[in-house]
C-alpha cells in the first residue's frame, strides 16, 4: 500500500545503510527484521534518461539521483529528481488509479476565531500551549467522522474482488511540510491513533507531541502507520481552494483554504464590516474515493462540519469543558443591531448597550471570583448568568463595536471584546478577589485601579522566577526527607501546599523593603516545621534532633510532639539588603488560640519601638480553612482588630486551604461559600489564589502588603491547595475521602509544574534543576549524618530567657510614684463640670490613700479574698440578689469573717511552699 510517508521511510533507509546508529532503535529493528526484504527501495543509481526533442529514448548509463548536477542536452536543461521526490512522483502516479470526486463548501469562521481567542487568552494565563485553527479543524473532523463513519472507510480488493474496509478507529493525520537543510521539501503524514476516544485536551496534547517529533526528526514508525483520514492545510500559505490527491488506503482527504474576508469585501473598512456583520471565511474541500463514498454523503459531511464550526452540537462547550475554561463560548447569532445606513449604531441602542456594559463590568468586580481558576483540584462546572455577555443581549457581532468602559482605565473607549478580556483576565484567572463588600470608596477604587491596570499579574524577572523555583525545591525536598527518614512520625506536612513557603518569603521581602520594623507570626501545626527551616532559618540539625527527642536541656517547652508547637526567631535580609526581624510565636495546640496572643505581641512591640501608629509591626496569622470558618476565637479576634485599643495596623491572614477539615469536606463543614466569608464583617479584601501557580501567589503577597501598609487594615489570602496525606502522616485519608484522594494521588507537585514552565521559558535547563536538587539533598543528608557528632546542641538564643516564666518578679511600686499617680487620677481639672457621684468617688479614693488607717477597694479585696479561699481549699457559694456573687452585704460579711490573722494570708506574702 503506497502512502506519502514512503519517501521519508526510504530516506531513513539510506541513512541506515550509511550509518546504522544514525536512526532510532525502532527504525533499526524495522529495517533489519520487518518486511525489509519486500520493501521496495529505489536504486541509488538508475538509468539516465536522455532527452531528445523528437523522441524519448532511454540509455543504459547511470547517474546518482542524489546529485544536484544539471545536464544540458540540445539546449534543454533538466535535473533528476532525488530519491524522495522520485518516490513522491511514484505515489502520485499510483493515486491516479483512484476515481475521486471533490465537494466544496465555504464556512464562516467568526465563531471559531472568537472562541479560539478566548481559549488562548485563558491558556496563556495558566501557561498551556496555544490552540491553533488546525487543532480545532482536526477535532471537528474527528467529531464529523464519528457522525459519518462511512467517510472513515477505504476501498481495497480482497481475493481480487472490490471491498469496503470498515475501521473501528479514527487515525486522523495531518500533512506536515518539512524543509530540509539543503532546501528540499519533505512531506510527512503522522497521525493520532484512536482519536475518537480522546477529549479535546488529550487530543491536542497527543497531536502537538507527534508534530514536534516530526519537526525534530524523532518520528517513530508507528506514528506514520494506519492513517485513515488526512487533513492538508495549504491555506497556511495563502491558497484559498485545493483539491489534493487521495492516496491508496484512504477514502477521504480534506483540504482547508486560507482564512480571510470574502474577496469582494477585502477593500472595505473594518468598522463597516463589523456593522454589516461580515465574517471571515474558509473554504474546505472533501476529496473522496467515489467507489465507496457518494457525493450526497460528502455534502452532508461538510454540512455537519459547518454546524460544528458555528457552535452547534455543543461543539465549543465540550472544548471549553475539556480545557477547564469556566466561561461560556461565543455562539453564532443573527445580528440584531438596528443600524441606519452606514452609521455604527442607532443612538438609542448605543445608550442601552453602554448601560449594559457598565452592568457587566460591575458584575465581574462583584462575582468574577466565582469563575476564577483558583482550585488546583479543579472546579465544579458553574454558570453564573451575570458573567455571560449574552445575558446583557450582546451577540458575536458586538465584539468589534466600541463602547465606553470605565473612566479609571487608561483607554476607556474599547471594543467589547477588549473589555471582556480585561475583566476576565483581572478577576477570573488564578487570582480571584472579593472586595466590593468594602464600604470605603477610596479602598475599592484603589483595588480596582491596581488590579485592572495590571490584569492582576506581575511580570517577574528570570532571577525572581529562579528564586521562586528554589524555594519550592527547598520546601518539597525537606518534606520528602522527613517522610523517608522519620517514618511513622507526625509532622503535619506541607506537601500539596508548598507555595506557602514562597508566599511567606515574598511577604518578608516586601515587608523589609517597605521598612517595617518586624513581623510576628502565629500558626497551627500544618507546615510549621517547613516554615521554621525555610523561612525563619532554623537548622536542619535542630529539627532532626527534635524528632529524636533530643531537646535543648535549658528549654522549658517540653518534649514529645512539641517540635510542631515551638516558636523561633531570626532575621530576614531582602535582595535589596533590607533587614527585618521575624518572630514565630509558640502555639501549644491545634486551635487558633495563638491569634490574640500574636496581636498582643505585635501591639507590645509597637509600644517598645514607640510606634504611635501601631503599623510598623506586621502580624501574620496562618490558619486552616476549617479552623478559620469554624472556631469562634477567629471571629472574636477579627472583631477586635479595628478597635482603637486593639489595632495593630492590619493583619495578613493566610489560609492554607487544603479543602478538608480533618476528615470533613468543605461542603459538609460550613454553610458559607468560602471559608473566608467571616472576614467580610471587617470589610477586608479577600484574595483567592491557586496554590499551583507560584507567581500568582507572589502577586497576592505583593498586593496584601501594599494594601495593608496603605490602609492599615486586615487582608485575607485564601491559598487553595490540597493535603497529600491525612490530617497527620499516621492517618489514612482514603477511609473517609476515597474520591478526593484518588484525585490527589494523580496531582503533579507544584515544583514539577513550575520547573516545566521555566524550562520552556529557557530560564533553566533540566541539568540546572537537577544540580540544585542535588545540592539540597546533599545538605539534608550531611545534616542528618553529622548531627550526632556535636557534643552540645547549638541553638540560637530563645525568644525568652531560660526560666523567665517561673522566676519571681518584683512587682512593687515606690510610694512616691503611687502618690503621683493617685493625685493625678483624683484631681479634677479646673473648670471641668464633673458628675456629683464621680466627684464623691474621687474624693473617697483620695481619702483612702491619704488615711493612716489601711483602706482598700472592695473589688480588689474581693479578688484577694477569693484567692485566699482558693488557696485554703474552701468552697464558698453565694445566693441572693446578685446571681454572680451574692449581695454586697453578703460579700462584706464573708470578707469580714475571714479577715483574721490565722486564716487570712495576703497574696503577696504567700511563699512558694504555701503555694
Amino acid at each position: 500500500m503506497i502512502n506519502l510517508n514512503d519517501a521519508f521511510i526510504e530516506e531513513l533507509y539510506y541513512q541506515y545503510l550509511r550509518d546504522k546508529n544514525s536512526v532510532s532503535p525502532e527504525w533499526r529493528q524495522f529495517f533489519e527484521k520487518e518486511n525489509i526484504q519486500t520493501y521496495k527501495i529505489i536504486s541509488k543509481t538508475t538509468p539516465k534518461r536522455q532527452v531528445n526533442p523528437f523522441s524519448s529514448i532511454t540509455s543504459t548509463s547511470t547517474i546518482d539521483l542524489d546529485s544536484k548536477s544539471e545536464l544540458s542536452i540540445d539546449s534543454k536543461e533538466f535535473e533528476y529528481l532525488n530519491s524522495i521526490q522520485a518516490k513522491l512522483s511514484e505515489n502520485m502516479e499510483e493515486s491516479l488509479e483512484i476515481p475521486t470526486a471533490t465537494s466544496v463548501r465555504t464556512f464562516p469562521v467568526k465563531v471559531l476565531d472568537e472562541n479560539r481567542r478566548i481559549i488562548n487568552r485563558y491558556l496563556q494565563k495558566i501557561r498551556r500551549l496555544r490552540v491553533s485553527f488546525t487543532h480545532i479543524l482536526l477535532w471537528a473532523l474527528v467529531r464529523a467522522l464519528t457522525k459519518y463513519p462511512h467517510m472513515n472507510e477505504c476501498f481495497d480488493r480482497i481475493d481480487d474482488k472490490p471491498a469496503r474496509i470498515r475501521r473501528s478507529s479514527i487515525n486522523i493525520g495531518l500533512a506536515v511540510d518539512l524543509v530540509k537543510k539543503d532546501g528540499t521539501r519533505l512531506l510527512l503524514v503522522p497521525n493520532v491513533k484512536d482519536a475518537q476516544n480522546l477529549n479535546f485536551s488529550e487530543f491536542i496534547s497527543a497531536f502537538d507531541e507527534i508534530i514536534e517529533k516530526a519537526r525534530t526528526g524523532k518520528i517513530d514508525l508507528s506514528d506514520l502507520q494506519g492513517t485513515t483520514v488526512t487533513l492538508t492545510n495549504p491555506g497556511m500559505i495563502g491558497t484559498t481552494f485545493s483539491s489534493p490527491r487521495l492516496m491508496k488506503g484512504q477514502g477521504l482527504i480534506v483540504a482547508t483554504g486560507a482564512i480571510d474576508y470574502p474577496t469582494e469585501f477585502l477593500a472595505v473598512r473594518p468598522e463597516i464590516l463589523t456593522n454589516l456583520a461580515v465574517s471571515k471565511v474558509v473554504t474546505l474541500t472533501s476529496t473522496y474515493d467515489h467507489r465507496i463514498i457518494q457525493g450526497a454523503e460528502s455534502a452532508e459531511f461538510l454540512a455537519y462540519l459547518n454546524k460544528l464550526l458555528i457552535g452547534d452540537e455543543l461543539f465549543y462547550d465540550q472544548i471549553f469543558v475539556s480545557l477547564k475554561i469556566p466561561f461560556e463560548p461565543i455562539r453564532w447569532a443573527i445580528d440584531v443591531s438596528h443600524t441606519r445606513g452606514y452609521s455604527l449604531f442607532d443612538p438609542r441602542e448605543n445608550i442601552e448597550k453602554s448601560a449594559h456594559v457598565t452592568q457587566m463590568i460591575n458584575a465581574y468586580r462583584v462575582r468574577g471570583h466565582l469563575l476564577a481558576s483558583t482550585n488546583p483540584l479543579g472546579s465544579i462546572s458553574y454558570y453564573y448568568p451575570e458573567l455571560d455577555p449574552a445575558y446583557y443581549g450582546f451577540t458575536i457581532w458586538d465584539l468589534d463595536r466600541i463602547f465606553h468602559a470605565d473612566d479609571s482605565w487608561e483607554s476607556n473607549n474599547l471594543p467589547l471584546r477588549d473589555i471582556i478580556e480585561i475583566l476576565r483576565e483581572t478577576y477570573c484567572g488564578p487570582f480571584g478577589i472579593e472586595f466590593m463588600h468594602i464600604q470605603h470608596p477610596e479602598r475599592k477604587d484603589w483595588i480596582k485601579r491596581k488590579l485592572e491596570r495590571t490584569r492582576s499579574s506581575i511580570e517577574y524577572s528570570p532571577h525572581e522566577k529562579l528564586h521562586i523555583y528554589k524555594k519550592l525545591i527547598d520546601a518539597e525536598l525537606f518534606e520528602n526527607f522527613l517522610h523517608t527518614k522519620f517514618v511513622g512520625h507526625k509532622r503535619f506536612s506541607l506537601e500539596g501546599s508548598e507555595s506557602v513557603i514562597v508566599l511567606m518569603d515574598k511577604l518578608f521581602e516586601k515587608s523589609a523593603e517597605t521598612e517595617l520594623n518586624s513581623i510576628v507570626i502565629g500558626m497551627a501545626h500544618r507546615g510549621r516545621l517547613n516554615v521554621l527551616v525555610n523561612n525563619i532559618g532554623k537548622s536542619y540539625e535542630q529539627i532532626f534532633d527534635e524528632f529524636n527527642e533530643e531537646f535543648d536541656a535549658e528549654s522549658y517547652q517540653g518534649s514529645g510532639d512539641v517540635k510542631y508547637h515551638l516558636g523561633d526567631w531570626g532575621f530576614y535580609v531582602s535582595p535589596a539588603n533590607k533587614t527585618i526581624s521575624i518572630i514565630l510565636a509558640p502555639n501549644p495546640s491545634h486551635l487558633e488560640l495563638v491569634n490574640p496572643v500574636v496581636e498582643g505581641m505585635a501591639r507590645a512591640y509597637c509600644n517598645e519601638v514607640k510606634d504611635k501608629s501601631y503599623s510598623k509591626v506586621l502580624p501574620i496569622l496562618i490558619h486552616g480553612d476549617a479552623a478559620f470558618a469554624g472556631q469562634g476565637i477567629v471571629a472574636e479576634t477579627l472583631n477586635l482588630s479595628q478597635l482603637e485599643g486593639y489595632k495593630t495596623g492590619g493583619t495578613i491572614h493566610i489560609i492554607i486551604n487544603n479543602q478538608i477539615g480533618f476528615t470533613t469536606s468543605s461542603n459538609s463543614a460550613r454553610s458559607s461559600t468560602y471559608a473566608t466569608d467571616i472576614a467580610k464583617m471587617i470589610q477586608a479584601p479577600i484574595i483567592h489564589i491557586n496554590g499551583n501557580d507560584p507567581e500568582a501567589v507572589c502577586t497576592a503577597a505583593n498586593f496584601a502588603v501594599e494594601f495593608r501598609n496603605k490602609f492599615n487594615c486586615d487582608v485575607v489570602i485564601d491559598l487553595l491547595c490540597y493535603r497529600k496525606y491525612g490530617h497527620n502522616e499516621a492517618d489514612e485519608p482514603t477511609y473517609t475521602q476515597p474520591l478526593l484522594y484518588k484525585k490527589i494521588k494523580s496531582m503533579t507537585p507544584v515544583r514539577e509544574l513550575y520547573e516545566k514552565v521555566l524550562i520552556n521559558e529557557k530560564i533553566i535547563s533540566p541539568n540546572d534543576a537537577d544540580e540544585y536538587k542535588t545540592t539540597i539533598k546533599n545538605a539534608l543528608n550531611k545534616a542528618f549524618t553529622d548531627r550526632k557528632l556535636k557534643s552540645k546542641l547549638q541553638r540560637k538564643p530563645s525568644l525568652y530567657k531560660p526560666g523567665q516564666i517561673f522566676e519571681r518578679i518584683d512587682t512593687s511600686v515606690p510610694f512616691d510614684k503611687l502618690e503621683i499617680i493617685n493625685n493625678s487620677v483624683t484631681s479634677i481639672p479646673f473648670g471641668f463640670n464633673i458628675h456629683p457621684k464621680v466627684k464623691t468617688l474621687l474624693e473617697r479614693r483620695k481619702e483612702m490613700f491619704e488615711s493612716s488607717i489601711p483602706a482598700i477597694d472592695w473589688a480588689f479585696a474581693e479578688a484577694l479574698a477569693f484567692g485566699s479561699i482558693l488557696l485554703m481549699g474552701k468552697d464558698i457559694r453565694f445566693s441572693g440578689q446578685d446571681s454572680r456573687r451574692g449581695t454586697f452585704s453578703q460579700r462584706h460579711s464573708v470578707l469580714t469573717d475571714m479577715k483574721t490573722e490565722d486564716e487570712y494570708i495576703p497574696l503577696n506574702h504567700i511563699s512558694e511552699e504555701q503555694a
